[in-house]
């Protein structure tokens, strides 16, 4: 089965030019099929700010009424995501821009409202990988931005690590997954304020220990949640690390591994 490497990364990354400049050059140089993943909500928020819209977030989720849907389609779909795309193009990496909309590759449905009513925000219900495997087998790197649609028309805003793993888990049927989720720290690390604590492997175990003693907490809970579903759900490797080593064969930051 052909390796297939997906890319997450975060928002903070694609924000600073030096470190978008550096992920594009590195994930230029991983070997074999490769398919990226992006955030950017700090984006999003700087223009809503300067459009006089009110920012609303719960729990690090954005609220995201009719007007605030506008402005992330804007930015996720449109300045963040071609920003990348011409990038990767510059370093002759063949690359297309893609919503969950495109090539009906991820659909969702409108978040119910329970005790919180988040607007249009798109909880995955299917990843039509066809339309994916066909790009990826024609050298042509798919570059997703956090969007998807209900398929009546309606687009919505999809957390970025949520939809990383419904593709990676979609595609293990066709390739052999490496999951990278590059963000700003070397990986999950024992002291937040102290790189030389990353612990190198992390299993579930570990994992629920680290959460009862609230060194993991807030954001990272959910994104360890996942990079966990995926092993179970097929995917082979799952790794959490920063731009510097992502690209590596073997990257320096943490991996996530059964029990």
């Amino acid at each position: 089965m052909e390796k297939l490497t997906i890319v997450k990364v975060g928002g903070k990354v694609v924000e600073n030019e030096n470190s978008l400049k550096k992920l594009l050059i590195d994930f230029t140089s991983i070997n074999g099929l490769k398919l990226l993943v992006h955030g950017g909500g700090n984006i999003a928020t700087d223009i809503a700010t300067k459009l006089n819209l009110k920012v609303e977030m719960v729990d690090g989720r954005r609220i995201t009424n009719k007007e605030m849907l506008e402005v992330v389609t804007m930015v996720y779909g449109g300045l963040v995501n071609k920003k990348i795309i011409a990038g990767l193009q510059a370093h002759g990496c063949n690359s297309v821009g893609l919503t969950g909309a495109d090539l009906n590759i991820i659909i969702a449905e409108k978040r119910p409202v329970k005790t919180i009513d988040y607007g249009f925000v798109g909880d995955i219900k299917k990843v039509n990988a066809d339309g994916l495997v066909m790009l990826l087998n024609n050298n042509i790197i798919p570059v997703i931005a956090p969007l998807t649609h209900d398929c009546k028309g309606q687009l919505l805003n999809t957390n970025a690590d949520d939809m990383t793993n419904a593709v990676a888990e979609a595609l293990s049927s066709y390739f052999k997954v490496r999951l990278i989720f590059c963000f700003d720290k070397k990986g999950v690390m024992l002291n937040q304020n102290d790189e030389s604590t990353v612990i190198p492997i992390l299993d579930k175990n570990k994992f629920s220990e680290l959460v009862k003693k609230g060194i993991v907490n807030a954001g990272m809970i959910p994104k360890l949640e996942n990079g966990f579903k995926s092993l179970d759900n097929g995917v082979s490797e799952v790794f959490i690390t920063d731009v510097n080593s992502f690209s590596l064969e073997k990257p320096i930051g943490t991996e996530l591994i059964k029990n």
